[in-house]
């Protein structure tokens, strides 16, 4: 079973880091684009950062020079460095990602059950 699973989120003070780690896992090839996309409560999904197979990158203005997001494609794995985190972070994050099976079957928009993370002091 093809599957995206998050990890990482957590309670933290504002100015803190975490690291949210997405991990694309079952017969996946490859991870052709991916996202991390937050959702707050009332509020609009907002796409936070995203990367492709290539490497090039992606970050909202709300992120720029704070947050980093990667992608080892060895290990399918989409990870998001959130440094000096503000209580505005604070949101559901979900990984969002185009995968390509083992069977060179494409699997467009593949959305993982999402991490909370909370920034408050």
């Amino acid at each position: 079973q093809v599957q995206l699973v998050e990890s990482g989120g957590d309670l933290v003070q504002p100015g803190e880091s975490l690291r949210l780690s997405c991990v694309a896992s079952g017969s996946i090839l490859s991870v052709d684009f991916a996202a991390w996309v937050r959702q707050t409560p009332g509020k609009q999904r907002e796409i936070v950062a995203s990367i492709t197979s290539g490497g090039i990158t992606y970050h909202a203005d709300s992120v720029k020079g704070r947050f980093t997001i990667s992608m080892d494609n060895a290990k399918n794995t989409i990870s998001l460095q959130m440094n000096n985190l503000r209580p505005e972070d604070t949101a559901v994050y979900y990984c969002n990602a185009n995968l390509v099976t083992e069977q060179r079957a494409r699997l467009p928009n593949q959305w993982g059950q999402g991490t909370q993370v909370t920034v408050s002091s």
